[in-house]
């Protein structure tokens, strides 16, 4: 029986999160209309702690609003930062229930080994070893149970978190982020979709000689259990004092995971976790973990093409139209200057024709984060912005990914990868390979 959200479901939920969400919306409250001394460095760190062991999305969600400039104060971006989906597994008692319920009684005959201790646990579900029958190594994630309960109980509380800071400091209008991350979070929960996702991008990145995406095993997949192949690497994380030319590698063929996709297909990867890809021995990349994906119309692709000729030329005008086609409303030409400001920081490391590092300014913090909170002050003195919710996701990858590469440390000239996928760009090309892809892997085009 399928599990369905309710409203038992989300009560329950209401009182685990409560404490640590709402003290957090709360102490902000007090701090500014009071003014109310809140240690913050102490409150974020036991925020932290509390989401770090409370499976479900709020974890989830806590990393995506680290990458939206000044969604929250920079105390606790940078404990939230650190958060990596690392809950404790349950137990074999609820994997032997969860797996009968998804594939029956015989469920173990259908493996030729499975493997009761989870390998790695995350946020909505834990992955398991298993052994298919033709001998292959399988990956088998599980989905925690009450997730759709756990799912809209958080988006509320993120709801209100975004209410009580929004009404004290009107700089970004969230309307838009909290249902774009409301959206993509429902869809993380259906692994049927995430196959398809799966299918997808074998179809996009089937030329992309060293990076590797999982085969999906349909018969042993439902939408609370994926089962996919396996795919042997180490944390990228590892490889941080590798040889100069080990991590440019590394860094290439991530680079070309991530943005082939997106300007053939206009499809991105939206959740840039160092969990989410691994490396292999020969530093080609394993794309792992489906769920948050993000499919725009081919408008959008040009519009991002758009802004980055219009910064390289300092064409005023036809930035103007690069974020009139992203959806952003009503703006002045002192929400254009600070949006260019942003627009000159993302685009940066693409506009100089020689290797260099993805940020050469020394930075004291996370990747981009004083450039957004100069965008923040002057947005706030400007009357604020309503970010359309494409630019969220599309915002997160580039900053998430820019922040893996700062930790790589990589020496790329990224004005040649960059110039290399939008050469001979074609707004009618890319729909037609759009078109070919979704067909291939059964998905609907965009909105």
């Amino acid at each position: 029986m399928p599990e369905e959200d309710s409203v038992i479901g989300r009560a329950r939920r209401y009182a685990k999160v409560g404490a640590s969400v709402g003290g957090l919306a709360a102490r902000l409250g007090a701090e500014r209309v009071f003014g109310v001394k809140v240690n913050r460095a102490q409150h974020a760190a036991e925020l932290r702690t509390a989401l770090g062991g409370l499976k479900g999305p709020l974890m989830k969600v806590a990393q995506i609003m680290t990458t939206i400039p000044d969604a929250l104060p920079k105390e606790y971006v940078q404990e939230l930062a650190q958060l990596q989906a690392n809950a404790p597994a349950m137990g074999q008692a609820f994997v032997k229930r969860r797996m009968t319920a998804e594939l029956g009684a015989g469920w173990q005959g259908k493996y030729k080994s499975f493997e009761l201790a989870a390998a790695a646990a995350a946020s909505l579900g834990q992955v398991h070893r298993a052994v298919a029958k033709d001998g292959r190594a399988l990956a088998v994630k599980l989905q925690y149970p009450n997730m759709s309960s756990a799912v809209e109980a958080d988006l509320q509380q993120l709801r209100l978190i975004f209410a009580i800071y929004g009404r004290y400091d009107p700089a970004i209008d969230t309307r838009h982020i909290h249902a774009e991350i409301a959206a993509r979070l429902r869809e993380e929960l259906d692994y049927e979709r995430e196959s398809r996702h799966m299918r997808l991008y074998s179809a996009m990145l089937k030329d992309e000689k060293h990076v590797h995406v999982p085969d999906v095993l349909p018969e042993l997949t439902t939408k609370r259990l994926l089962t996919m192949t396996w795919l042997e690497g180490r944390p990228l994380l590892e490889f941080r004092d590798a040889p100069q030319e080990t991590r440019n590698k590394i860094a290439y063929n991530l680079f070309r995971a991530w943005y082939v996709p997106f300007y053939q297909c206009g499809v991105i990867h939206g959740d840039p976790h160092l969990g989410n890809y691994t490396v292999r021995e020969d530093f080609d990349i394993n794309l792992l973990d489906f769920g948050c994906i993000r499919i725009f119309a081919p408008k959008f692709v040009g519009g991002v093409i758009d802004l980055y000729r219009a910064i390289s030329t300092q064409d005023r005008d036809l930035a103007v139209h690069a974020y009139e086609t992203w959806g952003f409303k009503g703006l002045s030409n002192e929400v254009i200057d600070t949006l260019n400001l942003w627009a000159e920081f993302v685009y940066a490391p693409l506009l100089e024709d020689r290797p260099r590092r993805i940020q050469e300014m020394e930075a004291t913090g996370l990747y981009g984060r004083e450039v957004a909170e100069q965008v923040h002050r002057q947005l706030r003195q400007h009357g604020g912005v309503t970010p359309p919710r494409e630019f969220v996701f599309m915002d997160r990858a580039a900053i998430g990914l820019g922040g893996v590469f700062l930790h790589l440390k990589a020496e790329i000239n990224w004005h040649r990868l960059f110039h290399d996928l939008i050469e001979g760009f074609d707004i009618r090309a890319l729909m037609r390979r759009q078109k070919a892809a979704l067909k291939t892997a059964g998905i609907a085009g965009p909105d």
